[in-house]
């Protein structure tokens, strides 16, 4: 019995729009040390599964890597990548507000993602 190989690349299980990206990018060059972003997904609240972002130094044996076309390295573990399946994450500028949006957050899971820390940056990123 051979072992199964890890496939750590990312290809179109999460998406992230150009604005994010740019956005994240940003962020990303402005700190010294900082290979990427993660997303994570963490238990508990009365919403269920809350998910954020934060900056990683360090990448994981088990991360799941994307690398977007404006060269964002956007880090997932794969047990939240199966949480995060089919989300969308933007970044919306309204006045003086801005923030990331998660859409269809849980989707694989039958969830909606709604609670109330949803749609903002956790962690680092804020």
């Amino acid at each position: 019995m051979s072992a199964v190989a890890f496939d750590s690349t990312i290809t179109d299980e999460i998406k992230i729009t150009p604005a994010a990206a740019e956005q994240l990018k940003q962020l990303v060059d402005q700190e010294e040390d900082i290979q990427g972003v993660r997303i994570f997904v963490a238990g508990g609240g009365c919403g269920g599964m809350n998910y954020g972002m934060t900056f990683v130094e360090e990448a994981n044996d088990r991360d799941c890597t994307l690398t977007t076309d404006e060269g964002l390295k956007v880090f997932v573990d794969a047990v939240a990548l199966d949480f995060l399946k089919g989300v969308e994450i933007d970044y919306q500028e309204q006045g003086l507000n801005r923030s990331f949006v998660f859409r269809n957050a849980f989707q694989a899971m039958g969830g909606s993602g709604a609670c109330g820390s949803c749609g903002a940056a956790g962690g680092g990123c804020g």
